[in-house]
């Protein structure tokens, strides 16, 4: 069964520990300011507008306090997503409405989720999606133009803004940006082979400076599942796949292939799968595992794709969980 940890449980709210220094929050009561509404505050900037009071300690210990926490209670998640572009995040979106009682962690090497997706191609600004990827918009709550056989969402950005807003508020999902995946926590089977059994994480800016600096070693998370979809060759692209060539778990990269939007969207939805036990791969990963083409500036499949690998992923959990796998 899961592991006890990773059964997602409402934390409890941190600013219930009280500090104790010198300098406690005392002098400026937490919630001790009312709230204005903005028409209160219209046009009354200069009849002694002023900011509620703060010591700086407090902003650091609101944002530390919190992502430790965090660190802590997902140390131990039921599912990861390496990879917060469209196809993560509509994996996590589909996740996060089907199963509230799981953990997920989402691993985002950038700053900014969104991977390629805040813009529709060649720094243009609407996002082509083929049908029948509309239905993906549809439940999203993204308006679009009907083209016939594609839609056209006005602005990538619309897209992925609303898609990254509804992920982030699920309580049960936590996204760490500007965190890298190093490598892959595995495991030995009773037959020898191996399975996937968490990831091994590490900040961005220290995984960049490796080999630059003295070794800085990792941080890890464990879960039963990961489902990555870091995107096609690159600098952080195609790391588990890869990973899983240096590990001996598959043969060798097919690589991607180049751009056929007829056979390339099609290829990707259907061949996202467990690749080894323990590690779905979707999205442009899978272009370079299968030898499938690229698509270029259409974004359905990356939808889809993170529809049917939120799929697989809860089909191979409650299995596992079934059989006391874990």
């Amino acid at each position: 069964m899961a592991p006890p940890a990773a059964i997602f449980e409402q934390a409890t709210s941190v600013d219930s520990v009280p500090l104790k220094s010198g300098f406690d929050v005392k002098s400026f009561p937490i919630n001790g300011t009312r709230s204005k509404t903005l028409e209160e505050l219209a046009e009354k900037w200069d009849q002694g507008f002023k900011f509620a009071p703060i010591r700086e300690s407090q902003v650091s210990r609101a944002m530390t306090r919190r992502y430790f926490n965090d660190l802590d209670s997902y140390a131990e998640s039921d599912i990861v997503i390496v990879g917060a572009g469209s196809c993560g995040l509509s994996t996590a979106y589909m996740l996060g409405k089907a199963r509230p009682d799981l953990k997920i962690a989402i691993i985002e090497a950038s700053v900014s989720p969104g991977g390629g997706a805040w813009l529709g191609g060649q720094l243009f600004s609407a996002m082509v999606m083929r049908k029948p990827a509309d239905a993906f918009l549809t439940d999203l709550g993204v308006p679009f133009e009907d083209e016939g056989d594609f839609v056209v969402v006005k602005h990538a950005a619309l897209f992925t803004s609303t898609l990254l807003s509804k992920v982030l508020s699920f309580p049960n999902i936590k996204l760490f940006n500007a965190t890298a995946v190093e490598d892959l926590i595995t495991r030995s089977n009773g037959d020898g082979t191996l399975r996937i059994a968490g990831v091994v994480t590490n900040w961005t800016l220290v995984t960049m400076h490796h080999d630059d600096q003295s070794c800085m070693d990792p941080n890890t998370i464990n879960a039963p599942i990961v489902i990555s979809t870091t995107g096609h060759d690159g600098p952080f692209g195609a790391f588990c796949v890869k990973r899983l060539v240096s590990m001996q778990q598959i043969e060798k990269l097919g690589g991607m292939r180049g751009l056929d939007m007829n056979t390339a969207e099609d290829a990707i939805v259907k061949r996202t799968r467990e690749i080894v036990p323990g590690l779905i791969v979707g999205g442009m990963e899978l272009s370079e595992v299968d030898g499938a083409n690229r698509m270029g500036p259409t974004f359905g499949a990356m939808a889809l794709s993170g529809v049917k690998a939120a799929e697989e992923a809860l089909k191979v959990f409650d299995e596992r969980k079934a059989q006391n796998a874990f």
